[in-house]
């Protein structure tokens, strides 16, 4: 029937595109059918099927097709992998059996368009959007090279600023951005509109919105509102996703890159000659004269920030070993305990003759290092230990505070410290727990350990538990009764026995 259909629309000269559109199939359908003889269309589709992977699960695929037309290939591949986990089968067989089941049951694939609403314009100086960008670029060298950029817009005269690099941005990048697009609008809005990125946020949370720990500093310091859009809502930040689009196709697209400092000359210079320039098709005007007004609605800033770092020269990336260090230059340098769990990977920034350790995920700095000219040295900060919520002196203090007799106490501690420089933490805490939990016994326990020259936390712990043991189960004493004194006669002999004996003479 298919057969006659499409050769009858034919001979009513009907396009392939008209005949394809009317009976719903593809116009390779039509033209297939159209070079076929009657005969060997019968011959084709006739009674003799050709048995297929998917049939047996024909009537499980035209379901899900009639009930959902929009699903894909790929989705109905993974119900079916879901509900028969031992079926084994191509993504691209299942791609076209779905589509052959369309053609056959003529079912159209329908796109299930979202609904927009147009967003009320701002007032002056009330926001800005700020939304980050990359585009795959040829150098000279004509090799594809990936670069990454920030851009600005203040809302309400679209007046804009952008800023690239030739990796991708940090936190610190953003923030040194930030001041820059400061100066460049030469102030700041109330609020600024950003989208769920990693570099600035760390959770929606429920609108109590957790900012990662630099932007958080830099947002206090510079006292603006952050407005963080939810996932799925274009229309909270559709000015500046159509400013990035605008970047990529007018600025960035079939321009050859050179050098990043070249790229950014030109991008400023395309923003002066195009972007703010040319008429804005929603408000209608050039950008660059809304702007001039706009200005003087926008809260000024105070000098730059001491904090934000100038562009670094170099960016590398490491692996953290597991005793939380990296190297770099035949030396190691520490990041903070437990970065190795939580932060595998890191990314080294050198400005100059510091070194950066970042977070490559979020853009935290982690550890800031003087690059030391000698080799196979640790550099060490003294904050990247274990433990520091108390310090060696305040643990001390506390444990010594356990004690009656300080004194004694005290010379007693010191000379554990001394002896176990190493472990001399571990030392005081175990004395500490065994000083709060028989603070009854420890007085007699320092005097025998201090006669007995027993200097060792776990020597201590041991003659409390022996003075308690003596307390609680004492052994019981043994009296044993004096004996009566008893005369018992003893023999004696001679003195000329035993000289005859010895084979002497008495008067000799």
């Amino acid at each position: 029937m298919l057969y006659v259909d499409i050769h009858r629309l034919h001979d009513r000269k009907l396009r392939i595109s008209q005949i394809a559109k009317q009976l719903k199939i593809s116009r390779n359908t039509v033209y297939k059918y159209l070079s076929m003889t009657f005969e060997e269309a019968v011959e084709e589709f006739g009674p003799i099927e050709r048995k297929k992977k998917l049939d047996p699960y024909r009537d499980w695929i035209v379901n899900w097709l009639q009930e959902y037309p929009s699903i894909s290939g790929a989705q109905i591949l993974d119900w079916l992998q879901e509900r028969f986990p031992d079926i084994v089968v191509g993504e691209s067989t299942v791609r076209r059996y779905v589509n052959e089941m369309r053609e056959i049951y003529h079912i159209e694939k329908t796109n299930e368009p979202r609904e927009y609403e147009a967003v009320v314009e701002q007032p002056p100086g009330k926001q800005m959007q700020v939304d980050w960008g990359q585009t795959i670029q040829k150098n000279t060298q004509k090799k594809e090279i990936k670069l990454y950029f920030i851009a600005f817009v203040l809302a309400h005269s679209r007046q804009k600023y952008m800023e690239w690099q030739d990796r991708p941005f940090t936190t610190q990048d953003t923030i040194r951005c930030h001041e820059n697009a400061f100066r460049f609008f030469e102030g700041v809005t109330e609020e600024i509109v950003y989208g769920q990125d990693n570099l600035i946020a760390v959770n929606e949370n429920a609108g109590d919105i957790i900012l990662t720990k630099e932007f958080q500093k830099y947002v206090k310091e510079r006292k603006f509102k952050v407005y963080l859009c939810r996932k799925a809502d274009p229309e909270s930040k559709g000015k500046i996703e159509n400013v990035v689009k605008y970047v990529k196709k007018n600025f960035a697209l079939h321009r050859v890159f050179s050098t990043i400092e070249d790229w950014n000359e030109k991008a400023w210079k395309w923003l002066e000659r195009t972007g703010n320039y040319k008429v804005h098709q929603t408000i209608k005007k050039r950008p660059f004269e809304v702007f001039l007004l706009e200005k003087q609605h926008l809260r000024k800033i105070s000098s730059p920030l001491s904090e934000v770092e100038s562009n670094p020269t170099e960016i590398i990336t490491r692996n953290v070993n597991k005793d939380n260090t990296i190297r770099f230059q035949s030396n190691r340098y520490s990041v903070p305990i437990g970065t190795y769990t939580k932060c595998p990977q890191v990314k080294l920034q050198i400005n100059g003759q510091q070194l950066i350790i970042v977070n490559s995920t979020t853009g935290e700095i982690l550890a800031k290092h003087t690059i030391s000219s000698e080799k196979g040295k640790l550099i060490k900060n003294t904050n990247h230990t274990r433990d520091r919520s108390k310090s060696i002196e305040a643990l001390k203090r506390h444990v010594l505070n356990l004690f009656q007799r300080e004194e004694k106490a005290k010379q007693y501690i010191e000379e554990i410290c001394h002896i176990y420089g190493r472990y001399r933490r571990d030392q005081l805490l175990l004395l500490k727990k065994v000083a709060e939990e028989n603070p009854q016994w420890i007085s007699a326990a320092l005097e025998k350990c201090m006669g007995e020259k027993l200097y060792s936390a776990n020597a201590f712990r041991d003659v409390v538990d022996y003075l308690k043991r003596q307390q609680l189960h004492p052994i019981p004493k043994i009296h044993v009764a004096s004996a009566t004194s008893v005369s018992i006669p003893v023999e004696t002999r001679d003195l000329k026995d035993y000289i005859q004996r010895m084979g002497g003479n008495m008067h000799e």
